[in-house]
């Protein structure tokens, strides 16, 4: 009992990551029918980013101790890196969503984002990997044969805060009833009086943001920092947020979870290396099943 009580908490650590992740793709995803594939790579950006934060509040100009770094080092992650969501928006979006250009056109865009920003990475700060610092005194305890870091109960519990705050936002709110407009006829809505560049812009916020959330926490987790840190952790969770139908949070949020599950239930049976090739025939089963995800509609266009 004790050894499945333990993978539960490792799975539910591991689809915290994911869900923080899909949930900024099903956001962007939800309001503008855009999948932003350079989501993956804020989400490395925001890691990078936390790791100077640290450094710098940890040195000698400031000289704070690691547990006041880490209060402070979370809100000004977020903030940096959603800076970074809404300047690819603005640079990158906002002119080819001006001038009507093809869906297609605004992916192959996201791509070259996300590759922009991990070359631009490597090209800056070199393919070395970086140490991140330790900000939260690793408390281990022993409950009954089963392992539980202090980390993990954060890493949990921070995904789970961060779904209900945005469930919140997206349901009981005037601006995120406005999302849900624009999601649903973006064209009505400027005529309402909705501006739809700042909905827009508010969103990349909210997405980027739980991103840098989710890189600070990983970085913190796991600290070895490298480019493309992004990159595959990026697709698992785009391919967590489809499954669980993309453009619901509600979708992305168990969607990750189910995929955390996935894995760590493979791995405890079969080698590692089967890993990814079990855990994507899974999922590839459920959208065989149910091609909308496990909460997705079936969207109908209107003539």
């Amino acid at each position: 009992m004790d050894f499945i009580i333990q993978n539960i908490i490792n799975a539910l650590q591991w689809g915290s990551f994911y869900a923080l992740i899909a949930l900024g793709y099903t956001l962007v995803y939800g309001v503008l029918r855009l999948i932003n594939f350079a989501h993956g790579d804020i989400f490395m950006v925001g890691a990078y980013i936390a790791f100077f934060v640290a450094g710098f509040m940890l040195g000698p100009a400031l000289g704070l101790s690691p547990m006041v770094t880490f209060l402070l080092a979370v809100p000004l992650t977020m903030f940096l890196t959603a800076c970074v969501g809404v300047t690819l928006e603005r640079v990158a979006y906002r002119p080819l969503r001006r001038k009507g250009a093809h869906r297609l056109y605004v992916v192959i865009t996201a791509l070259m984002c996300g590759l922009i920003l991990e070359y631009s990475n490597l090209a800056v700060l070199g393919a070395s990997r970086l140490k991140f610092p330790e900000l939260v005194h690793k408390t281990i305890w022993d409950i009954g044969g089963v392992t539980v870091t202090n980390l993990k109960v954060i890493v949990i519990f921070a995904a789970i805060a961060v779904f209900v705050i945005l469930n919140f936002i997206v349901t009981k709110t005037k601006i995120g009833m406005a999302m849900r407009g624009i999601s649903y006829d973006k064209f009505a809505i400027p005529l309402m009086g909705i501006p739809i560049d700042q909905i827009i812009v508010f969103t990349f916020i909210l997405g980027s943001g739980f991103a840098g959330l989710a890189g600070l926490l990983f970085a913190m987790s796991y600290p070895v920092l490298e480019p493309f840190m992004g990159m595959l952790i990026g697709w698992k969770a785009f391919i967590a947020a489809v499954v669980g139908g993309i453009g619901d949070i509600r979708g992305a949020f168990y969607g990750g979870f189910l995929l955390g599950f996935i894995e760590v239930g493979v791995v405890t049976v079969f080698p590692s290396t089967y890993r990814d090739l079990f855990a994507f025939t899974i999922l590839l089963i459920i959208l065989w099943m149910k091609p909308t995800g496990l909460f997705g509609m079936p969207q109908s266009t209107k003539i």
